[in-house]
């Protein structure tokens, strides 16, 4: 006869696994990384052995770490986002800059609306891609304006790399944090936010460096809100 549960089964706590699972793909959080996280905050490996108290510290974590409820909005047009290279970049740019709290609103909806503004066009994926340039331009200034260089290396004039691009805008978030008080140095207070400890996180993968991004995202909103 095989043992029964440790905890009984009841929707609220099949609920809350389900939004742990959806915490977990919603931050992009590997596997390994997911336990790590478990064992942290719970002492367990696995979220079907934790209580509900438990659960709710591991959702807290995962919001802590970037994890919203609520899906981002859609254009209300219904049509799927504009997926052209210079859209891709000025999505990356506008969520970024959401994330230094320049931007209120990180939804495709609003990037649109700046679209609109820029380009004159009702639509981002109808923009001639000879102009969309400006747009770019605009989202690189208001970034510059925040602190976040966009400025090649002093060694090549090609175009920064997303991931050097990345690290200068977490150096950035730490700066502003720092200067709230979170902490004395930038490198603390990103290890602070980081899923697992690293002993260099600028050597973490790309999709590391934006779980980081979104996470200290929140608490850069947080301090601007006042």
């Amino acid at each position: 006869m095989s043992a029964a549960p440790k905890f009984a089964a009841n929707p609220l706590r099949r609920a809350m696994i389900a939004k742990v699972k959806v915490a977990q793909k919603q931050t992009g959080m590997a596997e390994d990384d997911y336990r790590a996280l478990l064992a942290r905050v719970t002492g367990k490996c696995s979220a079907a052995d934790c209580s509900e108290a438990q659960l709710d510290a591991v959702l807290a974590e995962f919001t802590r770490l970037g994890f919203r409820a609520s899906a981002p909005r859609r254009p209300r047009t219904g049509s799927a986002p504009a997926d052209h290279p210079m859209a891709r970049k000025a999505r990356a740019m506008w969520i970024s800059l959401y994330n230094l709290g320049e931007v209120r609103d990180a939804s495709e909806h609003a990037l649109e609306a700046f679209a609109r503004r820029q380009l004159g066009v009702d639509r981002l994926q109808w923009a001639d891609q000879g102009k969309a340039y400006k747009m770019i331009e605009a989202l690189k200034a208001m970034a510059e304006r925040a602190g976040w260089s966009q400025e090649s290396t002093r060694f090549s004039d090609a175009p920064v790399s997303s991931d050097v691009l990345l690290q200068r805008l977490i150096r950035r978030q730490a700066e502003i944090l720092r200067d709230a008080g979170q902490g004395r140095w930038p490198d603390e207070i990103v290890q602070m936010y980081l899923p697992v400890p690293a002993k260099r996180w600028t050597l973490l993968p790309t999709y590391r460096l934006r779980q980081v991004a979104t996470a200290m995202g929140a608490a850069v909103r947080a301090v601007k809100a006042g």
